[in-house]
């Protein structure tokens, strides 16, 4: 599977915010997509996702690919989790054969034990955002597309959380979209000005 980007340009509110963007991701690549705050990198996720249309040229899905649409697990910017529900029951929630005990299992890899199963309104923005990351790691899905996945986060905890969507990513293309490189590996950048 792989994902080209055409030729995108995209303006909001009166301000060209992506202009002639051409990108290909495939299966196995690890992407940081890169750039200052309001360089569109969360306006080229939305628009690869079909929830933005662009002003000029398009997305296509090449290979052999049964969606008409990008099929990936995501993380938002904002977090999304289900407020009353717990982290383990807001994983499990995005696959039928996965019980919250289950989804308990890796969560513990990331965070404390004993938060597994409040709920997410009561934890801090960290261990939301690890739940927002697990919960995107377990969908079926063909792609991994993650929006400042790491805000918040020192050093050593995100290197842990990379090190885990790396591991369960197995064969999906991976696009992590923040301002900076710091504390990652040296990945391929797609860098927007």
């Amino acid at each position: 599977m792989t994902i080209e980007v055409e030729n995108v340009s995209f303006t909001s509110e009166g301000r060209n915010v992506l202009k002639n963007i051409s990108w290909e991701v495939s299966s196995d690549d690890v992407w940081l997509l890169t750039g200052d705050a309001g360089s569109g990198k969360t306006a080229l996720l939305s628009i690869m996702l079909g929830i933005l249309k662009p002003d000029s040229g398009r997305v296509r899905l090449l290979g052999d690919y049964k969606y008409d649409r990008v099929n990936a697990g995501v993380v938002f910017q904002e977090d999304r989790l289900f407020e009353d529900m717990s982290a383990a029951e807001n994983v499990a929630i995005v696959r039928d054969v996965t019980s919250p005990a289950v989804a308990a299992e890796d969560l513990v890899k990331l965070m404390p034990s004993e938060l597994v199963n409040v709920p997410v309104r009561e934890l801090d923005p960290v261990n939301r955002r690890i739940t927002a990351i697990v919960r995107a790691t377990s969908v079926p899905s063909d792609i991994l597309m993650m929006d400042e996945p790491f805000r918040g986060m020192g050093d050593d905890l995100r290197k842990k959380v990379f090190t885990f969507i790396k591991e369960v990513a197995g064969h999906k293309g991976i696009i992590i979209a923040q301002r900076f490189a710091e504390g990652l590996p040296p990945l391929r950048t797609l860098k927007l000005s």
